[in-house]
Parts: structure tokens; C-alpha cells; sequence
């Protein structure tokens, strides 16, 4: 259940990625992930620093609040993003089942500073074959077993 926005977890959130962009340690992004009123995981961008383009700040407080709460669901969480998510970090919100997102800056404001994310929404757009990323199913058939060994298992922990 989501609360009332509270803006001291805003101003963490932004305090973080400010101090990200001053002392290089990534991009100006950071987020914090709450819940029942508390700080449960922290992230600032670290795509350079780590070499990992999926080391945004939103998924990097996932991931310190999952570990933290040890579980891989966030339900009862929300997150505070200094900016709005990019594609990649909305979908994880998703994943992650967070109750609701509160963001700072949007991406227009992201888009001056030089980190677009028109091209992605652009090519999400597309069918497939007209994308600039080409993807390409191979070996279907034998893949599907891998849902099937899921299906069957009596060890699955569903999400």
C-alpha cells in the first residue's frame, strides 16, 4: 500500500546522485527504496565505475534492498529515483513489485543533460524486424525445455 510521497526520501535520493556526479563515481542518478517509513537500500549509478550498463541507480537500490529485506520482491516498498526511471530501471520497478515510484527529474530534464531514452522508447515501438538490434529465435524447440523442467519441478519458488 503506498503512502503519501515524502520528500526527506526525495532530497536522499537527489543528495545521492549529486555526490555521484561530483566525485565521478557515475552518473547523476541515484534512488532509495523505503518501506514502512525506513531507508531499505540505497543506489547510486555506477555503469562506469563497475563496467555495467545495468548498474543504474534504481537497480542498484533493488538490489541493496532485496538483499537487505532477503527476498526478491518488494511488495510494501516504494522508491524514490532522482530521476525518472529509463526502460530498463521501470521494468525492474515492475519486477521488483514495488507499490509505487516517486521521481525527482523527469526524462526531458535527463534529455538536456545528455542521457536520452527516446531511441529505446522508439525501438520498443517497432516490431522486431525493424529493429536496429537484431534478435533472432534459434533452437525453440529445445529451448522450450528448460519451461518444461520449470513446469514439472516440485523445488520451483514461483514469481
Amino acid at each position: 500500500m503506498s503512502r503519501l510521497a515524502n520528500p526527506e526520501f526525495m532530497r536522499r535520493a537527489i543528495a545521492l546522485a549529486t555526490q555521484n556526479a561530483d566525485t565521478g563515481g557515475g552518473g547523476p542518478f541515484a534512488a532509495v527504496v523505503v518501506r514502512q517509513g525506513q531507508i531499505v537500500g540505497e543506489g547510486v549509478n555506477t555503469v562506469t565505475t563497475a563496467h555495467d550498463p545495468t548498474a543504474h541507480g534504481e537497480v542498484n537500490a533493488i538490489r541493496a534492498a532485496c538483499d537487505a529485506l532477503g527476498t526478491f520482491t518488494l511488495t510494501g516498498c516504494e522508491l524514490y529515483t532522482s530521476c525518472q526511471p529509463c526502460p530498463m530501471c521501470l521494468a525492474a520497478c515492475y519486477w521488483a513489485r514495488l507499490d509505487a515510484i516517486y521521481y525527482g527529474s523527469s526524462a526531458a530534464d535527463a534529455a538536456r543533460a545528455g542521457f536520452d531514452d527516446a531511441f529505446l522508447y522508439e525501438e520498443f515501438r517497432k516490431e522486431q524486424p525493424a529493429r536496429a538490434l537484431p534478435a533472432t529465435q534459434l533452437l525453440g524447440d529445445e529451448a522450450w525445455a528448460s519451461f518444461a523442467a520449470w513446469i514439472a519441478s516440485a523445488n520451483k519458488i514461483k514469481y
